[in-house]
């Protein structure tokens, strides 16, 4: 009976909400760059589908690990272990992603 308190309480865990999160996060990336595309048929080419792309990328890393903390929630320690994994690669995309905006608008890359 405790392990299966202890599977429901992993349900709720950070993992579960970076999942979705990131899968949101891959949508808004992948929207950025379809713009980027239309846009450098007017303005010519520009870096920032490409760094899109990699901020989408690490959202995907970040979502899998999510998954992997969540299929494995039996296996307490390592599914934590993965859970701190998506969670710094998350916070890399947000920061990536972040800063692919912030150059965009100033118009350096």
């Amino acid at each position: 009976m405790s392990e299966r308190i202890g599977i429901r309480a992993r349900a709720d865990s950070l993992a579960s909400h970076i999942l979705p999160v990131s899968g949101t996060m891959i949508g808004v990336c992948t929207t950025l760059i379809g713009l980027v595309k239309l846009a450098e048929a007017k303005y010519g080419p520009s870096d920032v589908d490409e760094y899109a792309a990699i901020a989408a990328v690490t959202f995907l890393a970040s979502a899998l690990a999510s998954y992997l903390s969540i299929r494995w929630s039996n296996r307490a320690e390592l599914s934590v272990w993965i859970e701190q994994i998506a969670d710094m690669i998350f916070f890399c995309g947000l920061i990536g992603i972040t800063l692919v905006a912030t150059l965009f608008a100033y118009e350096v890359i």
